[in-house]
């Protein structure tokens, strides 16, 4: 992957500007409605955090900000979208764990990661919580994964679609617990929870913002989250880490792309307009409220991430033999 390169190589071509010229010289960008391609459906957590945060982007960027729901092909579908748009930062797009991660899953990827995309920023973290239907006799992880090697097969956990974070983090779950728990992928989180809510599916690596309004009345069982320390989100739920598999970490992240050869003004402007608004106490409430962390970043910075996300999932994807179904 060439993505820190080519991050490098734009920056160079720039001359550098301060807030202040950046905003003179970007009078004629954005002209028009800024299309935010998520490639998911509409109501799971990434959907979720750019709808909290188009409104302050909208007042920022002076032009209204449309969400584009595009779910399908383990994010690929949305991005693709993208990564053949008109280079003028009118239609840009939101990447997640998958993008670090579907290089390594996928035979033949219908863009360029390293090419055809440029990273903007770094949005926004979250972590899973790992959630059980409250049928299941399962309240503690160590329980869940001595029940499912006494019942072989028996069990199957829902996502958010194939390559998603759910998805990762189930695999790398089965992985290090030594375990075959089914998958059964649905378009979108909202679904995903709704699956297994319901009693279609078993379990779930749920995204925070979409599972927490489900646990005070019981109808999910939190067993334990997926970052290395407890959340501020859900402080009395323990990690995987540190009460069945230690070291298990699996983190939902997202940020913003745009195609390759958008104009470094433009790319600027966009980062700019993202790190205002993420640093602004409504939108950190909001996200609070979601469950996510705002970031903020450069693009340098994230580029930096993206590359060492690609490593990382591409050790666990090997290692733990995961395929796109």
């Amino acid at each position: 992957m060439k993505i820190a390169s080519l991050i490098f190589r734009l920056l160079l071509s720039a001359t550098p500007l301060g807030h202040g010229a950046i905003l003179a010289h970007a009078q004629s960008y954005p002209t028009k409605p800024i299309h935010i391609v998520v490639p998911y459906g509409a109501g799971g957590g990434t959907d979720l955090v750019y709808r909290a945060l188009a409104p302050m982007l909208g007042e920022i960027l002076g032009q209204q900000i449309i969400i584009v729901n595009k779910p399908g092909g383990a994010s690929t579908i949305g991005l693709d979208t993208v990564a053949k748009a008109l280079p003028d930062g009118h239609t840009i797009a939101v990447g997640n764990i998958a993008y670090g991660a579907n290089p390594s899953l996928m035979k033949k990827m219908p863009f360029d990661a390293g090419k055809d995309l440029l990273p903007v920023s770094l949005v926004s973290t979250l972590p899973l919580v790992l959630v059980v239907n409250p049928s299941l006799p399962i309240r503690e992880v160590h329980q869940l994964i001595s029940y499912a090697k006494a019942n072989p097969g028996k069990l199957n956990y829902s996502s958010a679609g194939n390559g998603s974070g759910n998805h990762l983090a189930a695999e790398l779950f089965n992985y290090m617990a030594g375990l075959k728990m089914q998958h059964i992928p649905y378009k979108g989180g909202s679904p995903a929870v709704l699956s297994t809510m319901s009693g279609d599916t078993d379990i779930l690596f749920a995204s925070i913002p979409t599972a927490i309004q489900y646990l005070p009345s019981m109808k999910l069982i939190p067993l334990a989250v997926t970052s290395a320390r407890p959340t501020s989100f859900l402080p009395a739920i323990p990690t995987i880490s540190e009460v069945a598999l230690p070291g298990f970490e699996a983190v939902e992240w997202n940020g913003i792309f745009v195609p390759a050869s958008t104009p470094v003004i433009v790319v600027r402007t966009l980062n700019l307009a993202f790190v205002k608004a993420l640093a602004h106490p409504d939108i950190k409430a909001k996200l609070a409220a979601l469950g996510a962390d705002p970031v903020g970043s450069t693009p340098e910075d994230f580029a930096a991430f993206i590359s060492k996300e690609i490593i990382t999932w591409g050790k666990v994807v090997k290692e733990a033999g995961i395929t796109i179904d």
